[in-house]
């Protein structure tokens, strides 16, 4: 079963690796091409020098430009409290980790972990659950296109199954994947008849997947998504979705370990009868 369904959306147009590929072979052309470079002022041997620098500053200034899409999650957890998924939102301080303490009315402070895309070890393996924390989520603002969205989640889920198993004390109530793209042309969504309105957009309930709770003698954990959690109710709940609705709406990560392998089941729900599931 392909791993990009972990998740219901696709990248209609994402570049193919036989693409990616030759685009990385094409770097390679350019120092073996001298009247080129000399065209611009550049020797082989400065190509070759500066090639790793170069790369550096131009995914900085890729970086720079996402400011707007980091400015999202702050909207949208502003529109979640107008609709009253929350009482009040903390944001976090500069220099801090990039942590939202949100003040949840029948539960308790809630954490928003931000991460970029979950491929990373930053972005899926190094994080602090915060003490005061009832619940706490990982919510990857992923905008790359590089792999499918399903593909993006299983390496961060696969990185948490690592993290899962290992003696560190923190555990994690849950992932969420979204950004500025989800329901754009270059990320469908299917849950657009759910949009909230966040400014001058429309945005698409995010992908909610319930995280395993650590448990002794045992060989499954959230296997079969038995795992509740209240915050994705709360959540999902602020884009219209009806109450009795939302377990269809809510996705969940479990992990087995048998025989000394460990598996993981990531499925997907998206509406009433609509789901996905990857297992490796």
């Amino acid at each position: 079963m392909p791993a990009e369904e972990a998740a219901p959306c696709r990248h209609p147009g994402a570049p193919p690796d036989e693409v990616i590929d030759r685009v990385v072979a094409i770097f390679g052309k350019i120092s073996a091409d001298p009247k080129f470079l000399a065209s611009h002022g550049v020797s082989a041997e400065e190509y070759e020098f500066a090639l790793p620098a170069a790369i550096e500053r131009f995914r900085g200034s890729r970086a720079a430009g996402n400011a707007s899409r980091r400015r999202f999650l702050a909207d949208l957890l502003e529109a979640l409290r107008q609709a009253g998924a929350c009482n009040d939102i903390q944001s976090p301080r500069y220099g801090d980790d990039t942590v939202y303490r949100l003040a949840v009315p029948g539960l308790g402070d809630v954490a928003i972990i931000q991460k970029g895309c979950p491929d990373g070890a930053h972005s899926s393996t190094r994080w602090t659950r915060p003490d005061w924390a009832k619940e706490a989520y990982i919510w990857w603002l992923c905008s790359s296109t590089t792999h499918e969205p399903g593909e993006h989640i299983g390496k961060g889920v696969n990185r948490l199954k690592q993290r899962f198993f290992s003696e560190l004390p923190d555990t994690i109530d849950g992932v969420i994947f979204h950004n500025d793209l989800c329901g754009s042309p270059e990320r469908p969504c299917p849950k657009m008849g759910f949009a909230l309105s966040v400014g001058d957009a429309k945005v698409p309930p995010p992908c909610v997947y319930v995280m395993p709770d650590r448990a002794p003698d045992v060989t499954e954990w959230n296997w079969s998504g038995t795992k509740e959690l209240a915050f994705p109710a709360r959540l999902l709940a602020a884009f219209g979705i009806p109450e009795t609705q939302i377990p269809m709406f809510t996705s969940h990560v479990g992990f087995q370990q048998r025989g000394g392998v460990q598996r993981v089941n990531i499925t997907s729900r998206f509406g009433p009868g609509r789901s996905t599931t990857f297992r490796s």
